[in-house]
């Protein structure tokens, strides 16, 4: 019998080694706590990014693993070693600010060899690590301009050659896409991506950006309030959110609160004063009678038709108040009966003038047993 191996992902594998382990690290300014017995993994070559709002203590799990600040408690391994009390220039780390912080004196040449010149490596060697780095990332025609002469996506690529050209084991990158507009950061993640690939470094990323964070990751951490909510692949995250906070704060959801009436082996039925009637959800996970939980939809999970279909479970009968018509997408905003607003989201498949559903019409939303996810918290 022939069988299938199945590569497993470093963090699927029991066998394989963290490169990086952050164990129960907690960080206090004056006796106000910033992170709260953080404990993670972080896996050889990986993008892990940190994602949360402003003042989730992001940054300042990023100082403490770049040696910028302590934690007041826990420690910090860096490839099995400990480096918990090691000062920044001892550890395999480099950092990229969002800045880019070059020095505007030197040209983009003398920017990216600055680090190196600092460590007196020879001139043979700096000349062959200063042109392999600047090929890298596509700046080599540049090697005389000072960043005044740059546009800011080239002076994003020095900011990342001046990071990369130490070959640090890890890279730690602080919003590095964050000055630039919409359509070039989508366009550079994509380099930075493809770069990381190639020189095989660990990155951990912090943002605040979904959609960077949900492009760029192998994995990420989602924050709040100085602890780690969920940790996952960018698809586990989105389609398996683990509380409220994260369907929320991940893309958009439709969040029903509801009772379970109740509960089998392969399913539970639910019951939402959000759409006055029954919800039907497909799940193993145990959920006790009587339970208040909510129930979390995406938008583009729902169908919308103008008129009922012969269906038990999972649908709800509104008016449309609000149309966003994105070319690709329309976003409807439906009031239910109950008056709370659920949003579908539709593909534009078809090219037309006018909608067949517009403002004011009655609807009936839809959505299958496989598309809800009972949260408890």
């Amino acid at each position: 019998m022939k069988t299938t191996n199945i590569k497993l992902a470093p963090w699927q594998n029991p066998k394989q080694k963290p490169y990086i382990e952050i164990e129960n690290i907690s960080k206090n300014y004056d006796g106000v706590p910033v992170l709260n017995n953080i404990t993670l993994t972080i896996y050889e070559n990986e993008l892990f990014s940190l994602l949360g709002p402003s003042g989730c203590g992001k940054s300042a799990l990023l100082r403490i693993l770049s040696g910028l600040a302590k934690p007041s408690s826990g420690k910090v391994y860096i490839n099995g070693t400990n480096v918990t009390e090691l000062p920044p220039y001892k550890r395999p780390v480099n950092m990229m600010f969002s800045s880019c912080a070059l020095f505007p004196h030197m040209n983009v040449e003398q920017n990216v060899a600055f680090g190196l010149k600092q460590e007196k490596i020879n001139n043979k060697q700096l000349k062959k690590r200063l042109e392999e780095t600047l090929q890298l990332v596509r700046m080599e025609k540049f090697a005389g301009h000072k960043p005044h002469q740059l546009s800011e996506v080239q002076k994003q690529r020095v900011a990342f050659a001046r990071t990369l050209i130490k070959r640090p084991k890890l890279v730690l990158l602080d919003e590095p896409l964050e000055t630039l507009e919409e359509q070039l950061r989508e366009e550079t993640q994509f380099e930075f991506i493809n770069i990381q690939k190639k020189v095989g470094i660990t990155f951990i990323m912090v943002t605040h950006d979904q959609e960077k964070a949900m492009t760029m990751s192998t994995r990420m951490g989602v924050m709040e309030d100085g602890k780690l909510r969920q940790i996952g692949t960018p698809n586990e995250v989105y389609e398996y959110p683990n509380s409220r906070y994260v369907a929320d704060f991940i893309g958009t959801s439709n969040l029903f609160d509801s009772v379970v009436i109740e509960n089998a082996p392969d399913h539970v039925v639910l019951y939402s004063d959000d759409i006055k009637g029954e919800l039907y959800v497909n799940s193993s996970s145990p959920a006790p009678h009587g339970a208040h939980v909510t129930i979390a939809v995406r938008p583009e999970k729902i169908m919308m038709l103008p008129e009922m279909v012969n269906i038990e479970h999972n649908w709800a009968k509104g008016v449309v108040e609000e149309i966003a018509y994105l070319g690709d997408i329309s976003i409807y905003s439906v009031r239910l009966d109950s008056g709370k607003i659920v949003r579908a989201q539709l593909p534009n498949l078809v090219r037309m003038v006018e909608n067949p559903i517009t403002w004011g019409d009655e609807v009936y939303l839809y959505w299958r047993e496989e598309t809800g996810v009972i949260l408890y918290t």
